[in-house]
Protein backbone atom coordinates (compact mmCIF):
# COMPACT_ATOMS: atom_id res chain seq x y z
CA UNK A 1 0.00 0.00 0.00
CA UNK A 2 1.43 3.90 -0.59
CA UNK A 3 2.27 6.08 1.86
CA UNK A 4 -0.62 8.35 2.38
CA UNK A 5 -0.44 11.87 4.47
CA UNK A 6 -0.86 11.72 7.79
CA UNK A 7 -1.39 14.74 9.77
CA UNK A 8 -0.96 13.89 13.69
CA UNK A 9 1.58 14.75 16.37
CA UNK A 10 4.77 12.50 17.39
CA UNK A 11 5.08 11.39 14.27
CA UNK A 12 8.90 12.59 13.34
CA UNK A 13 8.10 13.48 9.69
CA UNK A 14 9.67 16.76 7.94
CA UNK A 15 6.58 18.66 6.67
CA UNK A 16 7.09 21.12 4.21
CA UNK A 17 4.49 23.94 3.43
CA UNK A 18 5.55 25.87 0.99
CA UNK A 19 2.68 28.77 -0.11
CA UNK A 20 3.41 30.33 -3.91
CA UNK A 21 2.35 33.70 -4.34
CA UNK A 22 1.01 33.60 -8.33
CA UNK A 23 -1.05 35.72 -10.60
CA UNK A 24 -4.44 34.19 -11.27
CA UNK A 25 -3.91 33.56 -14.61
CA UNK A 26 -0.86 31.65 -13.54
CA UNK A 27 -2.71 29.51 -11.04
CA UNK A 28 -3.63 26.57 -12.67
CA UNK A 29 -0.27 26.20 -14.51
CA UNK A 30 1.53 26.35 -11.12
CA UNK A 31 -0.41 23.15 -10.16
CA UNK A 32 0.27 21.33 -12.96
CA UNK A 33 3.65 21.79 -12.49
CA UNK A 34 3.87 20.96 -9.41
CA UNK A 35 2.01 18.19 -9.44
CA UNK A 36 3.69 16.91 -12.13
CA UNK A 37 6.99 17.67 -10.66
CA UNK A 38 5.44 14.92 -7.70
CA UNK A 39 4.46 12.50 -10.20
CA UNK A 40 7.92 12.71 -12.51
CA UNK A 41 10.36 13.30 -9.89
CA UNK A 42 9.38 13.72 -6.57
CA UNK A 43 7.57 10.80 -5.13
CA UNK A 44 10.82 8.71 -6.37
CA UNK A 45 12.82 10.08 -4.16
CA UNK A 46 14.66 8.53 -1.14
CA UNK A 47 12.46 9.55 1.68
CA UNK A 48 9.32 10.85 0.09
CA UNK A 49 5.98 10.26 1.99
CA UNK A 50 3.29 13.19 0.09
CA UNK A 51 2.66 16.17 -1.25
CA UNK A 52 -0.99 17.62 -1.80
CA UNK A 53 -1.00 20.78 -4.23
CA UNK A 54 -3.85 23.29 -2.59
CA UNK A 55 -4.98 26.00 -4.79
CA UNK A 56 -6.65 29.08 -3.06
CA UNK A 57 -9.86 30.55 -3.91
CA UNK A 58 -9.18 33.74 -4.96
CA UNK A 59 -6.42 32.19 -7.50
CA UNK A 60 -3.57 34.17 -5.60
CA UNK A 61 -2.35 30.94 -3.93
CA UNK A 62 -0.93 27.93 -4.19
CA UNK A 63 0.72 25.70 -0.87
CA UNK A 64 2.35 22.71 -1.25
CA UNK A 65 2.08 20.25 1.82
CA UNK A 66 4.39 17.84 1.40
CA UNK A 67 5.62 15.27 3.86
CA UNK A 68 9.04 13.45 3.66
CA UNK A 69 10.66 10.53 6.44
CA UNK A 70 13.32 13.37 7.55
CA UNK A 71 14.84 16.90 7.26
CA UNK A 72 17.87 14.88 5.67
CA UNK A 73 15.61 13.01 3.39
CA UNK A 74 14.06 16.58 2.15
CA UNK A 75 17.79 18.70 1.64
CA UNK A 76 18.89 15.66 -0.36
CA UNK A 77 15.89 15.90 -2.29
CA UNK A 78 17.10 19.55 -2.36
CA UNK A 79 20.61 18.66 -4.18
CA UNK A 80 18.71 16.71 -6.82
CA UNK A 81 19.16 18.10 -10.04
CA UNK A 82 15.59 16.58 -11.66
CA UNK A 83 14.42 17.98 -8.59
CA UNK A 84 16.17 21.18 -8.77
CA UNK A 85 14.76 21.98 -12.39
CA UNK A 86 11.21 21.21 -11.30
CA UNK A 87 11.45 23.60 -8.51
CA UNK A 88 13.31 26.50 -10.83
CA UNK A 89 9.81 25.82 -13.36
CA UNK A 90 7.78 26.54 -10.15
CA UNK A 91 9.55 29.60 -8.82
CA UNK A 92 9.36 30.66 -12.60
CA UNK A 93 5.68 31.00 -12.12
CA UNK A 94 5.15 32.37 -9.09
CA UNK A 95 5.65 36.09 -7.75
CA UNK A 96 7.08 35.03 -4.65
CA UNK A 97 7.32 31.26 -2.63
CA UNK A 98 7.77 30.89 1.24
CA UNK A 99 9.05 26.85 1.75
CA UNK A 100 9.80 26.15 5.24
CA UNK A 101 9.88 22.51 7.43
CA UNK A 102 7.42 22.57 10.27
CA UNK A 103 6.62 20.21 12.96
CA UNK A 104 3.11 19.37 13.71
CA UNK A 105 2.23 20.42 17.19
CA UNK A 106 -1.70 19.87 17.76
CA UNK A 107 -4.40 17.91 15.41
CA UNK A 108 -8.42 18.21 16.03
CA UNK A 109 -11.26 16.29 14.50
CA UNK A 110 -15.03 16.16 14.64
Amino acid sequence: MAAATKIETGRTVATLINVFTVLPERQAELVTVLSRATEETMKDRPGFISANIHASADGERVVNYAQWESEEHFRTMLGDPAAQEHMAQAAALAEGFDPRLFAVESVHHI
